[in-house]
């Protein structure tokens, strides 16, 4: 039956009217050109900035996906969190660039400093990167979330889990084709107060249920607050030998994320994530100047940071209230009938802790938040893909389009990449988890991303040639994995299929996603400086003011001019903060 009360209902309509009217407000203050629909007219603030990227951030992947983690390998995954100091890399080193560009996207600033080819192939990436992680993620986990709240729910034969699906898209898509970036803006930073105040709400009932962290710390056990874990769980054999676990053949144990990979890979996906994403970067490319686009970073990575305590904490609540038999419905669905953990499951845990800790009416608080971090995280990702498609494709096809005309086609490409990315349900719910899904796609698909801007920035030697080499060889060796897993994904559709063991596929089927990930890495860069190095130098001229060595004595005053002390002061706290949390979480 459900678990939401009539005041619940109340909380969460509430919620809704608010937000649409919100969206309205801007919708009616909304100019319908480009600039305006895209980028909301160059003008926002740094609080706007900084709670829309994220809102954008923490959606059903956290909601879902990362409380999950928490119940099944414990703060494991509180290293994606605190990479809240790559934000400040975005600010500090990267906002500078994309500012003084006025580039609409993070491809049209690759043009300016590689080529054209290099736009269109990252253009192509990233909006197939979409479809496989942020909008087929996201329309899942609101059906996960709708079928625990409203399990009951059934319309002309589609039960909970697709009608929350659906309504989530529709809902979301009114507000983000109807008024673009800027709305999608103001709600976001509307929906940041809803979702901290809520999931706050799940942490301190789940402690107070549980007893306390002292509580937690004891039944959960030392190793779910570690977030060092061994490099090699078998012997230093186990790194190149797989081993049995569970019936079939793995190259780690339960307690995924081992440091090394952390150490090495992690970071790569969250500087390519964080500093060169259109789907967060466009954030900043909406503020109203560097020193706000800049602000509004810090203080992004000043909410990034909260959800290891709102998010991960109430996953291991989950899991100790589940272990402990303090709460029998969670020990149902969390654990199986031999008692061991049941991983798939665990996806579930924070929705199940909403549905079965919480008092009416505060329920229905929580409820919101969960409803606001789905839709913003939708919003964004709906309205990066229509910027990408429309700038950096239809108008170069058709460079007379009015501006109507370009908005409207931005429209078009919503509807179509949500239709997409609903074909790639299965392959998700066919995965081990859905963090886990993600952050393995992601890792395949990042590091040539990473390596052409970083690279790129730092060293001016590195032309269009270099650039257009590493992406393409990046790309195709993660697709490449990719094509490799998804069968093995798929148990349901084919339930005997297996690689023969000792074979290459079975072999790059079993390193480590992290690790693979890395040896994409170092395989574009060397690819991108060795091509760079045997073809001709980029004309330096063109570049000028697109990297460190080609920037005027004009450019560093007018950034040295955009910062202050009171910018550097808060940026030590974030990373003051960062180092407290590795401290407390290192065993």
């Amino acid at each position: 039956m459900s678990v939401i009360a009539g005041l619940d209902w109340v909380i969460i309509f509430a919620y809704f009217v608010i937000i649409l009217g919100l969206a309205w407000w801007v919708i009616r203050r909304q100019k319908q050109t480009t600039d305006g629909y895209f980028l909301a007219g160059r003008s926002l603030g740094w609080f706007i900035v900084g709670a829309s990227i994220f809102a954008s951030n923490i959606g059903s992947e956290h909601l879902v996906g990362l409380a999950g983690s928490g119940a099944t390998d414990g703060v494991a995954m509180a290293h994606y969190e605190l990479h809240a100091w790559c934000l400040l890399v975005l600010g500090w080193v990267m906002v500078p660039f994309y500012m003084r560009s006025k580039v609409y996207t993070m491809p049209e600033f690759l043009e300016r400093r590689f080529s054209p080819s290099a736009r269109t192939f990252l253009s192509v990436v990233s909006l197939v990167a979409y479809v496989l992680t942020k909008i087929a993620v996201g329309i899942f986990a609101g059906g996960v979330v709708f079928s625990v709240l409203l399990p009951e729910l059934n319309w002309f034969g589609l039960d909970s889990f697709w009608i929350g699906s659906v309504l989530v898209i529709l809902i979301t898509g009114l507000y983000t084709i109807l008024g673009g970036m800027k709305a999608v803006a103001y709600t976001e930073a509307l929906q940041t107060v809803v979702l901290v105040i809520g999931s706050a709400l799940v942490t301190y009932f789940g402690l107070k249920a549980l007893g306390g962290w002292g509580e937690l710390r004891a039944i959960a056990g030392s190793e779910m607050f570690n977030l060092w874990k061994p490099l090699v769980p078998h012997g230093v054999q186990g790194t190149w030998a797989p081993v049995m676990e569970t019936g079939r053949m793995a190259w780690y144990f339960n307690n995924n994320y081992p440091w090394i990979g952390m150490l090495f890979c992690a970071p790569i996906v969250g500087l390519w994530y964080w500093c060169t994403d259109q789907y967060i970067v466009q954030r900043t490319l909406s503020a109203s100047s560097e020193t706000e686009a800049r602000r509004g970073s810090i203080a992004a990575a000043f909410f990034k940071l909260l959800p290891v305590f709102i998010f991960i904490i109430p996953g291991i609540i989950a899991f100790a209230l589940a272990k402990s038999g303090q709460n029998a419905t969670l020990q149902q669905t969390l654990f199986a009938a031999d008692g061991t953990l049941a991983r798939d499951e665990c996806q579930k845990a924070f929705p199940m802790l909403v549905a079965t800790v919480l008092p009416a009416g505060v329920r229905g608080i929580v409820v919101a938040g969960l409803l606001a971090a789905l839709m913003s995280s939708l919003a964004g990702v709906f309205n990066a893909s229509a910027t990408l498609f429309t700038m950096d494709f239809y108008d170069k096809l058709r460079p007379g389009a009015t501006q109507a005309k370009l908005v409207w086609i931005g429209r078009v490409a919503t509807t179509v990449m949500v239709l997409i990315g609903l074909l790639w349900i299965p392959v998700i719910k066919g995965g081990k988890g859905l963090y886990d899904y993600l952050q393995g796609v992601q890792a395949y698909l990042a590091p040539p991303i990473f390596v052409v801007f970083f690279l790129g920035v730092f060293m001016k030697r590195l032309n269009g040639k270099g650039c257009l080499a590493a992406l393409i060889v990046g790309f195709l060796m993660g697709l490449f994995r990719l094509a490799v897993d998804t069968p093995m994904k798929l148990k349901s559709v084919f339930p005997d299929f297996a690689y023969t063991e000792g074979s290459f596929l079975w072999i790059v089927n079993n390193i480590y996603f992290q690790y693979y990930s890395v040896l994409i890495f170092l395989t574009c860069a060397i690819v991108m400086i060795a091509v760079s190095y045997a073809t001709a130098a980029p004309d330096y001229e063109k570049i000028k003011g697109l990297t460190f060595a080609t920037q005027t004595a004009e450019d560093r005053r007018q950034s040295r001019a955009s910062w202050t002390k009171g910018d550097v002061v808060f940026t030590c706290v974030v990373l003051a903060l960062i180092l407290t949390a590795y401290i407390y979480f290192s065993g």
